[in-house]
């Protein structure tokens, strides 16, 4: 497949050039059979992925074209049998009536590693993508409180999340699947989608610890999340079927889009494991836990305290969640040591990497304020799913931490890991303006100011 080039073309409307572009490379594909969608203040209605006015290192309009070309042997027909990692999707747009179905590639091996960002940390951007790509899905449209109303297209979806392996299958739709591409970098990828009217499964083995707390209808969905996690099952199983409605007691079952679903799991989980750390004596030194990858940097910093949680993202002008400024975006949400109330601001990302840090703590049966400070380059091109948040601070508790003695030379090596100054970092910080100004006897006691330091 030849990788496609922009060309600048000031005739293209905002709704026509990424059409224009596939038929000027003479590929063949209905209109009926793409959607091509912008927002009006998007700078990919100007630049047409030729001036890289976003100031990324690619466009990722351009590569997810490149990707959705690589998709045209799936839209020919109504018909798709493949191997499912297993994968299924929830939908939230119309929620309570929500499309929900399977994902299948047309392959016929093993395709696992599909759906299993447990095994994506150290992938490509391009590779992740590709399994995005890949994954035709079918949509039923039901509603979450009575999936079990859908009949048996819904009973093989629920089945084929409860799946231990990939599932052998065939998705008949009402149409031939359709891409989408919204000219915006602040959209997942994904593949190519239609209406379906059945699907038929192969022999499939649930995975046994997943089905028994399914089988079990008078157990609440929390303990269920949290009891499937301490045998070990892996956390995007457990969000599968979180989603699918397979947990709780049986008449307050219910879908859960997947979106919704993933964060809840890193919720649940993280939470127990809080109540836990917050028994364990503090640690007796600064920590500071490295990780990049996918030009996101990740410093998480450990404090000698007790139990409380800080995390920040910065993005540069023209990133995922910064597409339009002109100027360094942080945002920045946390919790003391009483936890917290209401959503945090950044949204997902904050359990995520709340999970990933617990683990380390429990695992060492240590406490400690704990303060993840990500830094998202221009190479950072689109978001690809909060997993790659929680699979990076994982990565980073793996590593053996830089120690210190004092804060100040923690944050002066943090400071010179990252291109945004540390001071601008101190700035958003809850947590660490508590800490550098806040008097404790056990604390620092000099009388200038901290920041001015840096």
């Amino acid at each position: 497949m030849t990788t496609l080039a922009s060309e600048h073309t000031s005739s293209d409307s905002s709704d026509n050039w990424v059409r224009n572009l596939i038929k000027r490379n003479n590929v063949a594909i209905g209109d009926a059979q793409l959607t091509a969608r912008t927002r009006e203040s998007s700078l990919c209605v100007v630049c047409k992925g030729s001036r890289f006015l976003c100031g990324k290192t690619r466009c990722p309009i351009m590569v997810k074209v490149n990707f959705f070309l690589k998709s045209v042997p799936l839209l020919a027909s109504e018909d798709v049998a493949g191997f499912s990692p297993p994968s299924v999707f929830i939908g939230r747009i119309g929620y309570p009536h929500v499309y929900a179905g399977p994902l299948v590639p047309p392959v016929d091996e093993d395709t696992s590693i599909f759906d299993m960002p447990e095994q994506w940390f150290g992938r490509t951007m391009d590779e992740i993508i590709g399994f995005r790509s890949l994954l035709v899905r079918g949509k039923y449209r039901v509603h979450v409180q009575k999936f079990n109303e859908g009949g048996r297209i819904m009973e093989q979806t629920r089945e084929l999340a409860l799946a231990e392996n990939c599932v052998d299958m065939e998705l008949n739709l009402t149409k031939k699947p359709k891409g989408s591409i919204f000219m915006d970098d602040d959209v997942q990828p994904f593949g190519p989608s239609a209406p379906m009217r059945d699907l038929h499964l192969g022999t499939t083995k649930f995975e046994h610890r997943v089905e028994k707390a399914y089988r079990d209808t008078d157990l609440k969905a929390v303990q269920a999340v949290r009891e499937l996690y301490g045998k070990g099952v892996m956390v995007t199983k457990i969000q599968r079927a979180f989603s699918v409605g397979a947990f709780g007691i049986e008449k307050n079952r219910r879908l859960v889009p997947t979106r919704w679903s993933i964060t809840a799991v890193d919720d649940i989980i993280s939470k127990d494991l809080i109540q836990k750390v917050k028994t364990y004596p503090e640690i007796n030194e600064f920590r500071v836990y490295e990780s990049v990858y996918m030009d996101n940097v990740f410093e998480i910093l450990m404090i000698p305290a007790q139990w409380s949680y800080e995390s920040m993202e910065a993005w540069y002008p023209g990133t995922v969640w910064n597409p339009n400024g002109n100027k360094i975006a942080v945002y920045s949400d946390w919790e003391g040591n009483n936890g917290r109330t209401t959503y945090a601001a950044i949204g997902g990302c904050y359990y995520s990497a709340r999970l990933a840090t617990c683990e380390l703590l429990v695992k060492e049966r240590r406490q400690a304020t704990v303060i993840v400070l990500r830094e998202a380059r221009p190479g950072y091109i689109m978001p690809i799913g909060v997993w790659q948040v929680r699979e990076n601070v994982r990565n980073a508790m793996k590593q053996k931490p830089f120690l210190f003695e004092k804060l100040d030379e923690s944050l002066k090596f943090i400071g010179s890991r990252f291109e945004i100054p540390l001071k601008r970092w101190i700035t958003q910080s809850s947590l660490l303006k508590n800490a550098l100004f806040q008097k404790r006897m056990t604390d620092f006691f000099s009388s200038y100011s901290r920041v001015d330091k840096f």
